[in-house]
């Protein structure tokens, strides 16, 4: 087996999902992952699937022919399955705080100083409760190296917070492990 990621991006329309999937079926392949959702009007997304080693080109050259409906789509190989997990710990990080520019860039410029990798990163804007003010709300996944502990991190992120104004909790994530 093979393992495929596919991102995919194309106006929201009912079907989408299913035009996707029933190519991914009609080649035998198991949908295994997936993260996707509709942002200004268009739905986005990217997922894991498993495909038999004599099918991989039959499923990509198939999934091409839904580009001509107004989807873009890219198909690169994963890595095995039975990959190593990359060394470190899990960490867990929410953020709360008046969406600003930059925002993003400036926890991401810690994250990266430090040697952090994010393994997953989902955003969004609220309003605030009473004075409804635009709420920048992030919550990520991340692998930080076993030399770096978790209050160190939680430190070099409560320094940038008071600056940017902004709520943060960081927490070991066994779940993810």
């Amino acid at each position: 087996m093979v393992p495929l990621v596919l991102t995919f991006v194309g106006g929201d329309r009912p079907g989408l999902v299913n035009a996707i999937s029933e190519k991914i079926a009609a080649c035998g392949a198991t949908w295994l992952e997936s993260r996707s959702a509709r942002l200004a009007g268009k739905f986005a997304g990217i997922l894991l699937v498993s495909v038999p080693d004599d099918r991989a080109a039959e499923l990509q050259s198939s999934l091409r022919l839904l580009e001509t409906a107004g989807l873009r789509l890219t198909v690169e190989q994963g890595a095995s399955t039975e990959a190593e997990k990359p060394p470190g710990r899990l960490v867990k990080l929410d953020l709360l705080g008046h969406e600003r520019p930059g925002l993003v860039r400036d926890v991401t410029q810690v994250l990266a100083s430090l040697g952090v990798n994010i393994e997953e990163f989902a955003s969004d804007l609220e309003s605030a409760p009473f004075t409804g003010a635009e709420m920048f709300r992030a919550s990520a996944h991340l692998r930080a190296p076993y030399g770096l502990g978790v209050e160190d991190l939680r430190k070099a992120l409560e320094r940038l917070a008071g600056e940017i104004m902004v709520d943060l909790a960081v927490a070991d994530d066994e779940a993810l492990d």
